[in-house]
């Protein structure tokens, strides 16, 4: 099955959703450890899990989605939180925003349009000297994690591929690796994803 992954999904897909804190993207974790905090922009941000987690940090933070679900949830979990971000509901494929973001994150956002193309498209949105993060879904036959229990084929690409994207002259490749992580506890409740993890910063 190939999803549309348009507004009508995502809303369908966070309507079902239970409002709770999760714990923010590891890569994400990572790849920030030494950055000094400025703006970032969390681009398909769901229920602001990675959002939510900047702020914390000192990070000047908007969370934009295409979900008007997910948007208030994560509206109500930065509350409980006690952390200001601003958020917005767009459709990031058509978004054109004049502002930029020393850094532009996402992680695991599924387009309506190719997902290499929307890669493209969010990168306009980095600030000079910013960094764009780009956690994404690397599937093969041996290893399914999915959206409504199929794996999302149309949205997985490589870490090269990610890479290709980039003229060196503009754009500086500090981390593009593929890993698996388990998550879900222990046993039959657990599963394994593949990640391509993609950091690159913007040099002018």
């Amino acid at each position: 099955m190939t999803h549309a992954f348009d507004k009508e999904y995502w809303e369908h897909h966070w309507d079902d959703r239970t409002s709770r804190t999760v714990a923010a993207n590891p890569y994400l974790v990572q790849e920030t450890a030494v950055s000094t905090p400025g703006t970032a922009l969390d681009a398909g941000c769901g229920a602001g899990a990675e959002a939510i987690w900047l702020a914390e940090q000192g990070w000047r933070v908007t969370g934009a989605d295409i979900s008007a679900a997910a948007l208030t949830t994560a509206a109500q979990l930065a509350q409980h939180a006690g952390v200001d971000v601003t958020w917005i509901e767009a459709d990031l494929t058509t978004w054109n925003p004049t502002d930029r973001w020393d850094l532009v994150t996402t992680h695991y956002a599924h387009p309506s349009i190719p997902q290499l193309d929307f890669y493209r498209h969010i990168a306009q949105w980095v600030a000079p000297g910013g960094s764009l993060l780009i956690v994404g879904h690397l599937h093969d036959g041996g290893h399914h994690h999915s959206h409504d229990g199929e794996p999302p084929h149309e949205a997985t690409v490589t870490a090269t591929d990610i890479t290709a994207l980039f003229d060196a002259s503009s754009w500086r490749i500090d981390t593009a690796l593929e890993r698996s992580r388990t998550v879900g506890g222990t046993g039959v409740h657990s599963k394994t994803l593949r990640d391509a993890v993609v950091r690159l910063t913007r040099r002018n």
